[in-house]
């Protein structure tokens, strides 16, 4: 941990709230039931499938974690070790063809070799495809800041790091195939072994059974499918791996895991990992089952599949830190991951740092700023939201951050992107997420007799409005003009057709605000055009 824990957070800690404070919690209880459990380096882990690209439920697993391991090192006063290991299962065979990637046939021919063995189908740049999607995955962590270790599940196995451990499975193999055979079908259990050995001749991850076993040796003994011959190998140097559930256990035993999360959909391995380990003398890890991230349609995201969002996609549209607050925010609870949540998702992040100066430690500590800042939020007083810009450049239809600042320093002179750089950041977000998402689903409509009285008596009003009007004085012009035209009793309706006949979408910002940042005469101009049909014909 860099930065140093003051004793108003070690106190606020103790009674802070926010979920990485209970998981914290239930790992110090955890600890304190082990042997070693006051002295160890407590290990955090989070584990990486590079089958398919990574994609955000990833990073959202790595940066959940480390809001965990932050929490419990001010629960224990900075005075335990911790380490975050990344683990990737890259030495897993290649089951299938991503349909995200490309040179898809050549691919295929690589079905069943682990992972490390196929090439890189993107540039040939690494050696692999898994080390392209590690170097990848491990590309982003770095760019977010994170604090970890990189493990291969190759090299694991391969130097020798696992080999104690692959032993003691080989000595209670039979406890462990009573815990799995029960969970599977007929057909599966005939063929079923928890160790997968690496064939030799053709190099491929082989699902077959075990013919005998010798624990004394430290090998095994199996049927090669294409020959007939048997075939006996050491289950230690990477001549095997381990079938993922006991792969787990494998990883929570020889690492001495003590805190993993999971989700939603893994509760079932969890719990049979967990028998695995102790099985293998071990103790299993604390941690939690977060729900699943949703795409646009309800559907699970899959990293082979490519249907939900990116990274990339991500930070093309928004910082890195409203990703996080994202990820921070409910993590028990399904939720859409889809372009669409971005804005908001950005609006809440400065509106949760803005709040942090102003709040007591007690509360600081349950603000998701400390979290996403590891207890150091920075300074992010900003004179406009996010929202409002996005807003701003669909009125103006501004594709260039030069054209928003236009507007900006009409009413905040000193400001530049050099006093605020956040803020130039964000205009930079909007006119991106404006040009892919907004224009292209911009529909305006004609307004109805109604509503184009009440727009006509609008515009006469912002006529009359005194020069240099507040936005909270021009939201009441806005007001008054709807309940005085027809809409006393359905002021959203009158909003609603604001911002479907003006701005061509069914939501929009506060309008007073939104007026004194475009301007009145634009804003003037603006219902000119609707009642002209211009906006509708354009």
């Amino acid at each position: 941990m860099n930065a140093p824990i003051t004793p108003a957070e070690i106190a606020a800690a103790h009674a802070a709230r926010a979920w990485p404070f209970e998981e914290a919690r239930k790992l110090i209880q955890r600890l304190d039931k082990l042997k070693d459990g006051k002295t160890k380096t407590v290990i955090f882990e989070t584990g990486y499938g590079p089958s398919g690209l990574p994609h955000i439920g990833t990073f959202g697993e790595v940066a959940r974690t480390s809001m965990v391991r932050h929490a419990f090192e001010v629960l224990t006063e900075g005075k335990r070790k911790t380490r975050l290991i990344c683990f990737s299962d890259d030495m897993d065979g290649l089951r299938k063809v991503p349909d995200n990637v490309p040179n898809k046939d050549m691919l295929a021919q690589y079905l069943g070799k682990p992972l490390t063995s196929v090439p890189d189908p993107f540039t040939n740049e690494y050696p692999s495809f898994a080390h392209h999607n590690n170097a990848r995955l491990r590309r982003f962590l770095d760019q977010f800041g994170f604090e970890y270790e990189f493990f291969s599940a190759t090299e694991c196995y391969k130097s020798g790091m696992m080999d104690e451990t692959l032993l003691k499975m080989l000595r209670v193999y039979d406890k462990v195939m009573d815990i799995i055979l029960p969970t599977l079908g007929e057909e599966r259990r005939k063929t079923y072994s928890p160790f997968l050995p690496v064939c030799p001749r053709t190099g491929r991850v082989l699902q077959v059974p075990m013919v005998s076993r010798h624990p004394r040796k430290g090998t095994v003994v199996y049927v090669d499918p294409d020959t007939g011959k048997k075939v006996e190998t050491p289950v230690t140097g990477g001549h095997v791996k381990c079938q993922w559930k006991a792969d787990w256990a494998l990883r929570w035993t020889g690492l001495g895991v003590d805190y993993e999360m999971a989700g939603k959909d893994l509760i079932d391995s969890v719990m049979l990992s967990s028998k695995i380990c102790r099985v293998l003398g071990g103790t299993p890890p604390e941690g939690f089952n977060y729900e699943l991230f949703l795409d646009e349609q309800g559907q699970k995201i899959s990293k082979s599949k490519g249907n939900g969002l990116t990274i990339e996609d991500w930070l093309t549209y928004a910082s890195p830190e409203s990703l996080s607050l994202f990820m921070y925010q409910k993590p028990r609870a399904a939720k859409r991951l889809y372009f669409d949540v971005i804005p908001r998702a950005v609006d809440e992040y400065l509106t949760f740092v803005g709040k942090y100066p102003h709040e007591v430690e007690a509360s600081r500590l349950d603000n998701p700023a400390w979290h996403i800042h590891a207890g150091h939020p920075p300074a992010a007083e900003l004179p406009i939201s996010f929202a409002l810009l996005l807003n701003l450049v669909a009125a103006s239809n501004a594709h260039d951050k030069e054209r928003v600042w236009g507007f900006i320093r009409r009413h905040f002179p000193d400001a530049t992107p050099e006093t605020y750089p956040l803020l130039d950041q964000l205009a930079g977000y909007a006119v991106a997420y404006y040009n892919d998402f907004v224009q292209p689903t911009k529909k305006f409509r004609a307004p109805t007799e109604e509503e184009r009285k009440a727009l006509a008596a609008l515009d006469a009003a912002l006529a009359s409005a005194p020069a240099g009007a507040s936005a909270e004085e021009l939201q009441n012009i806005v007001y008054e003009i709807g309940k005085t035209h027809g809409f006393a009793d359905k002021l959203r309706a009158w909003f609603q057709a604001i911002y479907e006949v003006l701005l061509g979408q069914s939501q929009g910002p506060r309008f007073g605000s939104f007026i004194e940042l475009y301007g009145v005469r634009e804003t003037r101009n603006l219902i000119d055009k609707a009642l002209k049909g211009e906006l509708v014909a354009t």
